[in-house]
């Protein structure tokens, strides 16, 4: 019989979890949290989540009191930034300075505590540049319903963004990916570049970093670590317990993807290390149209999620892997002419002149 494993969440990454479960022999079932009727669960059945936190309804009551519901104890440590931040420090790894936003604390204390500009970030919830509050100015404040909600971040003047995504399995052994550089634009991920020559030389520090964080947790699966490089120094910005946007571009660019990864480590099946094949380059696509024109751009594989277009909203990916530059670089050209202008146009660049400055 297959083993069975339940993906609390049914969006995208859900469905690529399904999807990575069928060469392994796995069924994968991602539940939508709102179902009305609760999931049937066996008892060698195994849970796991694509999302940090959820609210409570008879469907997540149901899949987060299962006794094989993996790293269950985690997912909330991790999804509020106050806890988080805390594990960080209590491990000695670098992070931004912060403070908790309590007991009436003002906007010119936070700053004479953290500097001239600081970044208040909801301690749940937000994403994509959402949750956030800058105070930056005398006449910036707290808002009243962030007392108590949020923590309160040193802005640091990184030089680049970078993430580093790995795994670890029952048996405590650890694998990462090379590091991936990313770019934000209005605090959503636009490109993701992996691997990269210049970038080799912090390879340990990050894997010293991530690793420490997925031991202290008895961690098992996949788990994403953000961070700031300033200069050879990087500053742990947020983890996610789960596969991640700057891990998508292993579903073309690796012989296992972080996606695979995940449901190989909470199966305890191997963990190999995985062999790199190319180049990669992934970009995703927000809030845009599919357009049936990119299937035609030479190395590039096109992940649409089928969700609803909207402002903003992640609506699919597209991966770019050649160990070709020359076609890499001429394949993100044609795939800018075919994207809208606005942001991507930034994007394109930046792609194009991290892989020529590599």
């Amino acid at each position: 019989m297959k083993q069975r494993i339940w993906v609390l969440g049914a969006g995208q990454l859900g469905a690529m979890l399904k999807h990575a479960g069928m060469p392994l022999a796995l069924d994968v079932y991602p539940v939508d949290i709102d179902e009305s009727t609760a999931p049937n669960l066996n008892t060698n059945d195994l849970v796991t989540a694509e999302r940090e936190q959820w609210p409570a309804t008879l469907v997540t009551k149901a899949l987060a009191q299962h006794p094989r519901f993996i790293n269950q104890s985690v997912f909330g440590r991790l999804a509020d930034r106050k806890t988080q931040k805390e594990l960080i420090d209590s491990l000695g790894l670098a992070t931004a300075p912060w403070r908790n936003v309590v007991n009436n604390i003002s906007a010119n204390e936070l700053r004479d505590q953290l500097g001239e500009a600081v970044l208040l970030k909801r301690r749940t919830g937000g994403y994509d540049g959402r949750g956030q509050h800058w105070l930056r100015t005398d006449d910036d404040q707290v808002p009243d319903d962030w007392q108590g909600e949020a923590i309160a971040e040193q802005a640091i003047k990184f030089d680049e963004e970078i993430s580093l995504v790995g795994v670890r399995n029952s048996n405590g052994e650890c694998v990462f990916y090379p590091l991936t550089l990313n770019l934000h634009l209005n605090g959503i991920l636009y490109s993701s570049i992996a691997p990269l020559a210049r970038l080799q030389h912090l390879q340990t520090q990050a894997e010293n970093m991530l690793g420490k964080l997925l031991n202290a947790l008895d961690y098992v699966g996949v788990m994403a670590m953000e961070t700031f490089r300033v200069g050879d120094k990087l500053l742990i910005n947020e983890l996610a317990p789960r596969v991640h946007n700057s891990g998508h571009w292993t579903q073309a660019g690796a012989s296992i993807s972080q996606f695979e990864y995940h449901l190989r480590a909470i199966a305890n099946m191997p963990t190999p290390a995985p062999q790199v094949t190319g180049q990669n380059v992934m970009i995703n696509l927000i809030g845009t149209e599919y357009n049936p024109e990119w299937r035609n751009l030479s190395c590039a594989r096109v992940y649409w999620y089928g969700k609803e277009v909207r402002t903003g909203r992640k609506v699919g990916h597209i991966n770019l892997v050649s160990n070709n530059i020359t076609e890499l670089r001429e394949t993100l050209i044609l795939l800018g002419d075919l994207l809208p202008e606005k942001f991507y146009a930034e994007a394109i660049e930046w792609s194009l002149g991290s892989l020529a400055a590599n």
